[in-house]
């Protein structure tokens, strides 16, 4: 078969944003530390925006649970560094790190487990019918958050960064913060373990077989159930890791944070093309450098951006920047 031509034009937008908004701001310095800002919170969005965009787009499932995840990682990972602040208090690199590769994989275990009970209890039963699925799992997310605070309360709880992940450092003029440059490169990994797993692996190849021919597949003595229960259990999972990180950044988490990290998550796959894991990456980089911009050069503006984005950018290709075929 003929290899597909890359579509270029998405990334270029990108690279435009950041050129235009450099003269806007005035200062060179300046400019490469909200674009470093920018990368790291869009790297951020699109892991946890990643686990979203696998269930859509592989089982075709509208989880507006997603963001239960995303809150049980921040509160999972808070409670692993109040208990493990005796790695976190110290200014060393090594007990630091693994702090938060203890973290992040409690909070990706545990959500990968509870994402197992929510496809079971309330994704099941509704496969192949879109409004039910809307309706079901913002109850289940709704229950979720009211569980949360029966665990850990409603008030909001600190999350410090371990001391040798706090402050900056210079990246030429720029003055770049430890923590976005981790973010950075654990979005990268996740971005690369994803392509690699959907497109070089036989369980990738099944579960794309599974979407396009499902009957066929298991007429092979494949159960794509089992495959499709995993990848919802992945998608939470990887929700979990971007709860935890999205706390780390913010400093603190609330019960309402994985819903307020829901509304771009949305955002972004739409703007990237519902269901493509390239088009989720640079919606998610779109929106995280756009926000800084406007942030910095008019505040009252921030909170629109990313709709204003979103709305340009549907105008523009209705289908989204990197479309799924046939969808």
């Amino acid at each position: 078969m003929p290899r597909t031509r890359f579509d270029a034009l998405p990334v270029a937008l990108a690279l435009a944003i950041a050129l235009v908004a450099w003269p806007a701001v005035g200062s060179t310095s300046t400019w490469l530390t909200l674009t470093f800002a920018g990368l790291a919170m869009g790297m951020i969005v699109f892991i946890a925006a990643s686990g979203l965009t696998l269930v859509f787009g592989l089982m075709d499932v509208l989880n507006f649970g997603h963001s239960l995840f995303i809150a049980l990682g921040a509160y999972v990972a808070s409670s692993v560094f109040g208990a493990m602040l005796g790695w976190t208090s110290v200014p060393s690199m090594g007990p630091n790190v693994a702090a938060v590769g203890v973290a992040v994989f409690a909070a990706m275990a545990l959500c990968g487990v509870a994402g197992l009970g929510f496809e079971r209890v309330i994704v099941r039963p509704v496969y192949g019918q879109h409004l039910k699925q809307i309706l079901v799992t913002i109850g289940g997310a709704i229950v979720g958050e009211e569980l949360i605070k029966v665990v850990w309360g409603p008030q909001q709880i600190p999350l410090p960064l371990p001391e040798a992940l706090r402050g900056s450092v210079l990246v030429g003029p720029a003055a770049v913060e430890r923590f976005r440059l981790v973010a950075v490169v654990v979005g990268l990994v996740v971005l690369a373990g994803l392509l690699y797993t959907l497109n070089r692996t036989k369980i990738g190849l099944l579960i794309r077989a599974g979407v396009q021919d499902r009957e066929m597949v298991e007429s092979l003595g494949y159960r794509i159930r089992r495959l499709f229960v995993g990848v919802l259990a992945a998608g939470s999972a990887l929700a979990g890791l971007g709860g935890a990180l999205w706390g780390m950044n913010q400093q603190i988490v609330t019960p309402q944070i994985g819903g307020t990290v829901n509304v771009l998550l949305f955002i972004v796959i739409i703007i990237g093309g519902l269901g493509s894991t390239l088009g989720c990456l640079v919606g998610a980089l779109l929106v995280g450098l756009l926000s800084n911009y406007v942030g910095f050069l008019a505040p009252k503006l921030a909170m629109f951006s990313s709709i204003g984005l979103m709305v340009a950018v549907l105008v523009w290709r209705p289908q989204g920047l990197y479309p799924v075929a046939n969808r």
